[in-house]
């Protein structure tokens, strides 16, 4: 009020009156409607009214005044009146209310467009006293929110970069006017939506960059605006927030003062959601590796420790550069890391700074994935050894944190990301701190069961994470949404060992894990959309199968008594026949068939597997995957192919082969078990076709493994059924033994 105050004082003592195209309008009264609208009505101010006038009777005519103006002069004059009436921080929100409702939105919306300035004026002056209105307006929140504020955004936005003398007071003053009504706006509700759809990110970002008068108040609303609502505003100004970005990280490689720390605290908020560009990571690695290789205290260090976790989560390793620097900067962040999360979780009674150490669990896991890098590693292997060393002590301080954990934190955020960082290390490493991982595993089935049953708090609970670790609001991509999904691979370890295996099936972990397996199942099921579900789901039903695999090897009569196991032998019969015919899918239909077929041959006699549609479809798909790994290759210059992979086995071999010939083993064993089986790969034609093949190629290049396999579904197939023995002579199958030395096969084949 008091700038208002001054500004008319020195519109009227200059004589500066109304142009005419301001004087073409009515008398302004606000009506009744936009009264309404604004949330009072004007028998809703009659005791306020009365109360007022007793207190400030000369406020009371001055504003009668207002409401009475013939013409634009005397509006002016009144609110000149009012303003001298009320004295600065006296005004409260009903009387600026009363205020707003005299003069109305027409008038001070006059003044923001107004082209035509009086003689002697410069050209802003009408529009500053427009933005003084809103500003003063906006101070009340409701008014701030009203759809006359909101339409002039696109308007305010462009007073950020109009262009005019720096030293002028009355444009200084519309500046901060303009900022004002932005701030308020930008504090309601929707506003910050209303915000970027109106242009005011492009424009702070101008103005910032520009560095002229108020461009501090620029960035502090545009670090607002990317708190409220990141994804939008980078869709909306993607180029102009890069150019800040760019500018600030220069700033911050620069810097030599305490500044760099405050941008440690404002840089996380301006990487975008796509790639960083690489000359702004060079800038962020260089200012962080001075900040970070310095002695520095704890509120010095720690937002740097958060900035590189932030780039840790958006770019891995890729903002590090190679060589002997950047792996003695790595190694230095890592065992920084260590540390602070050493010092935080082993003493008692100390409070944690969660946030601080989260971000350090984010850098932890770049160690992990740099240390168990075989090829193009940024560390070399004594530096790997260290960080190993210092890692499995901080990994110690997690697992003594998370045993005194009780049930009233397990939805706590920070046991999540304590868990996740766990689940990182025990994904690569099981042998160090066995003692400790098998003291928390029940603990941590309980947890994963938790999370697993109330699934839309898990995925809560992920999001907070990624704010509580890396910056103000959710990155990309996403942590996962469930505790089960990120102790999968360390499961995966943990089930091949006896003492932990035994603690996993005391605390019904695989029951868990079927319900688990089968629910994700669901989301690639037809009917779903499986092109926008993320790589992880697949990944985690494969580790599942894994899992199987591994208690069906050690503990087979778990597999016969527990019942979940009988329902996801269903599912895996039911599904195979689909999955075998998807593209790009067949390392996760490697898994499902392998599996069945080993929990077949210990199922044999459940029902469902006694020549059901359902069982001979799945068996079907399986000799599908099965038959379809190896062809007949010719070789230039030689008259006999080769036995070589099929294309689409080929790219995926290393991770494909132990699966199938596991699958093959299985199925051998599943022919004597189930007396249909045999004469159903006969109408397959698979044994035909196998001994087709073999005889087409040279028989050197068929490694002695596979002649092993092939032998050994051959034997079975024959002596389960005399119709495959027949089959096989008529396909020369006594001759291609005799080729391949399978004496098994030959002897079997000689027999009637």
């Amino acid at each position: 009020m008091v700038l208002l105050s001054r500004f008319l004082e020195v519109t009227l003592d200059q004589g500066l009156f109304i142009p005419k195209d301001l004087q073409v309008q009515p008398p302004r009264e606000a009506l009744p409607g936009e009264l309404g609208k604004a949330g009072i009505m004007a028998s809703d101010c009659e005791p306020a009214l009365n109360q007022a006038e007793s207190r400030n009777p000369t406020l009371e005519r001055y504003l009668g005044a207002l409401r009475e103006a013939k013409n634009d002069s005397e509006q002016f004059a009144a609110l000149l009146l009012v303003t001298k009436a009320v004295k600065a921080g006296d005004i409260d929100a009903k009387t600026r209310r009363r205020i707003f409702d005299a003069v109305g939105f027409t008038f001070p919306n006059r003044l923001l467009t107004s082209k035509e300035a009086p003689d002697g004026c410069p050209d802003h002056v009408l529009r500053a006293l427009g933005v003084a209105l809103l500003a003063c307006f906006c101070s009340d929140p409701e008014l701030a929110a009203h759809p006359q504020v909101l339409n002039k955004i696109p308007i305010l936005s462009t007073f950020l970069t109009a262009r005019g003398d720096p030293d002028d007071a009355a444009r200084r003053s519309m500046i901060d006017d303009t900022y004002q009504c932005l701030t308020a706006v930008a504090g309601t509700p929707r506003g910050p939506r209303h915000l970027i759809a109106g242009g005011t990110v492009s424009a702070l970002c101008q103005a910032y960059l520009g560095h002229g008068y108020g461009f501090d108040q620029a960035l502090a609303l545009l670090v607002g605006l990317l708190a409220a609502a990141e994804t939008q505003c980078w869709k909306e100004a993607e180029p102009d927030l890069l150019a800040v970005l760019r500018g600030l990280s220069e700033d911050f490689q620069k810097a030599e003062d305490a500044s760099k720390f405050e941008l440690c605290q404002l840089l996380p908020l301006f990487l975008p959601p796509t790639t960083v560009p690489p000359e702004c990571l060079r800038d962020l690695q260089a200012g962080l590796a001075r900040i970070l290789g310095s002695k520095l205290s704890s509120w010095q260090r720690n937002p740097a420790l958060k900035l590189a976790a932030r780039l840790a989560h958006a770019c891995g390793s890729d903002w590090i550069p190679a060589g002997s620097s950047g792996s003695k900067f790595l190694a230095l962040l890592v065992n920084l890391a260590c540390v602070e999360v050493r010092l935080a979780l082993e003493e008692t009674g100390t409070e944690v700074k969660e946030d601080v150490v989260t971000a350090c669990y984010a850098l932890m896991e770049l160690g992990i994935q740099e240390c168990t890098r075989c090829e193009q590693s940024l560390l070399k292997e004594p530096q790997k050894v260290q960080l190993v060393s210092v890692m499995k002590e901080a990994i110690g301080a997690v697992i003594h944190y998370l045993l005194q954990v009780g049930s009233e934190k397990q939805k706590e955020p920070f046991v999540f990301a304590s868990v996740r960082i766990l689940g990182a290390w025990l994904a690569e490493e099981t042998s160090s701190l066995r003692k400790e991982v098998c003291q928390l595993l029940p603990f941590l089935v309980r947890y994963a069961k938790t999370l697993y049953e109330e699934a839309e708090e898990a995925n809560d609970l992920s999001q907070q994470v990624a704010t509580l670790a890396i910056s103000p609001t959710t990155p990309a991509p996403t942590w996962p949404g469930d505790a089960l999904r990120l102790l999968l691979p360390g499961w995966c370890h943990l089930t091949v060992e006896d003492g932990p295996r035994e603690i996993l099936i005391k605390e019904g972990a695989p029951s868990l894990l079927c319900k688990y397996f089968l629910q994700q199942w669901e989301l690639t099921s037809p009917g779903h959309d499986t092109s926008v579900l993320p790589d992880s789901v697949e990944i985690g039903l494969q580790t599942c199968c894994h899992i199987f695999l591994n208690l069906v090897v050690t503990a087979p009569g778990l597999i016969k008594r527990d019942a979940c196991f009988t329902s996801l032998m269903n599912t895996l019969m039911t599904s195979l026949p689909a999955l075998v015919q998807q593209q790009g899918r067949l390392l996760l239909a490697a898994n499902v068939a392998t599996l069945g077929l080993l929990m077949a041959r210990l199922l044999s006699t459940s029902p469902a597997l006694q020549g059901t549609p359902a069982s001979r479809g799945f068996f079907a798909a399986a000799i599908l995957f099965l038959s379809q790994s190896h062809v007949a290759r010719a070789t230039p210059g030689s008259d006999q192919a080769v036995l070589a992979l099929s294309p689409d086995y080929e790219g995926i071999w290393a991770d494909l082969q132990e699966l199938w010939f596991l699958g093959m083993q299985a199925f051998t064993g599943c022919v004597p078990l189930l007396p249909w089986l045999a004469p159903a790969a006969l109408r397959s034609r698979w044994p035909q076709e196998l001994l087709q093949l073999l005889g087409s190629v040279s028989p050197t290049s068929v490694k002695p493994e596979m002649v092993a396999a092939y032998q050994g579904v051959l034997v079975e197939l024959a002596r389960a059924n005399r119709l495959c023995r027949e089959a096989m002579r008529l396909q020369a199958g006594e001759e291609t033994a005799s080729h391949y030395r399978m004496a098994a096969l030959e002897q079997c084949l000689s027999e009637p």
